[in-house]
């Protein structure tokens, strides 16, 4: 028996698994993190690797379900809402132009991509559309980290990342939804009642945030608790999350928004300051292991060209869409390298959706392991490569 077992066997197995799991992560993903930037690449990079090697594929220390996938979902809303918190609305205002263009070229490209991969490996048609969808999908957490890392989070290039971020999310879950209404299990789904539901979303987020939000925080502030308004400001980043996902928006999405409308009160630098401690030192590194346990090498032995073909693909595909978007508009070609980087982590979104089409019959058993790990690989190559595009040059060009 492994040490990992005996400790577990001695100590009352699930009931205080959850406790070691959780020791080991946040001491390997600092360590791996340090590792990672003394070896010249960002943190990120080593904290998804601890992942893998913490996770089924290697060591097996420590497996997906219960609390691990609870506070990783907590971790990646609380990145994205301090992403919120930091982001110049202004500077996204300005850029509106450019974030379309990447998103939909950043969509256009990838879902060509896939598709004409799974032709060529003898997928039906249903398969490679289905294929097509999930390249085009966009997570920008792991950029966001890697942006904040390198103090690029309110450039030009990381605001115009965020909001093609936004505008992918809707529009590949319309995607996705005709995908599943023509081929696969949701043929009762309407699409005018989707995209309602996406503008409704919009609709409503606006009005709260910048009538709702500002009074309940000032009506809360003064209570007679410890961390009055720090609680109010996560109150509504959960409430902002918990409605995106009731209207079938990422959860990602409403907590974004919520540290937007949270950032434009006089409460942003307190909140700020509060919530960072609790999100880096326990729930955000939490979510980038969870990333790492979803990779399994069974079975790939069988596959290894089509997940080598897939993994190229799907990097290539969404680096090019996003680097025509922001040329398009404007950027030089170093800064559109660099956003079209920043698009290349399909991460959560892209496993959430790749689940979707093995449950509705819209991708084989036997290609979801490769298409899973093809998902991940773009997530461990994101951060090396905005590494790189950024790379000896002055943060003045940046803005």
């Amino acid at each position: 028996m492994s040490f990992l077992g005996l400790w577990k066997a001695c100590n009352g197995g699930k009931r205080v698994e959850f406790i070691l799991e959780l020791m080991l992560i946040i001491l390997c993903t600092k360590l791996a993190g340090d590792l990672s930037v003394r070896l010249g690449q960002p943190a990120v990079l080593g904290k998804l690797l601890a992942g893998i090697a913490l996770g089924p594929a290697v060591l097996g220390w420590v497996s997906q379900g219960g609390f691990i996938d609870q506070a990783a979902e907590i971790g990646v809303l609380l990145l994205m809402f301090i992403a919120g918190l930091e982001t110049d609305l202004e500077q996204m205002r300005r850029n509106w132009q450019s974030a379309f263009a990447v998103a939909v070229a950043g969509i256009i490209v990838p879902f060509a991509g896939g598709y004409a991969a799974g032709i060529v490996f003898g997928l039906s048609t249903t398969a490679s559309l289905f294929l097509g969808v999930v390249l085009s999908a966009t997570s920008v957490s792991i950029s966001v980290q890697v942006l904040k890392d390198m103090n690029r989070l309110n450039s030009r290039e990381g605001t115009t990342i965020l909001g093609a971020a936004v505008l992918d999310d809707v529009l590949v879950v319309v995607l996705l939804a005709v995908m599943m209404s023509a081929f696969g299990t949701g043929a009762d789904i309407s699409i005018g009642a989707l995209i309602g539901k996406k503008a409704l979303f919009f609709a409503v987020v606006i009005a709260v945030g910048w009538l709702v939000v500002p009074r309940v925080l000032k009506w809360l502030a003064p209570l007679k608790v410890t961390e009055a308004v720090v609680s109010a400001a996560l109150v509504i980043c959960f409430a902002f999350a918990y409605f995106a996902e009731e209207l079938q928006m990422a959860g990602i999405i409403g907590a974004f928004a919520a540290g937007i409308a949270i950032a434009q009160t006089e409460f942003k630098k307190t909140v700020e300051e509060k919530i960072e401690p609790i999100a880096y030192s326990l729930f955000v590194p939490v979510f980038f292991v969870s990333i790492g346990l979803n990779v399994s090498f069974a079975g790939i032995g069988e596959q290894w060209l089509f997940l080598l073909v897939v993994s190229v693909v799907a990097c290539i595909t969404k680096l090019a869409g996003g680097w025509f978007g922001a040329r398009v508009t404007g950027f030089d070609g170093r800064s559109s390298l660099l956003i079209g980087a920043g698009m290349v982590s399909r991460g959560e979104v892209a496993l959430i959706i790749a689940t979707m089409g093995l449950q509705g019959g819209l991708v084989l058993p036997n290609y979801y392991t490769p298409i899973i790990i093809a998902v991940i690989v773009t997530t461990l190559v994101t951060p090396p490569l905005l590494k790189q595009f950024a790379k000896d040059r002055p943060a003045k060009q940046f803005n």
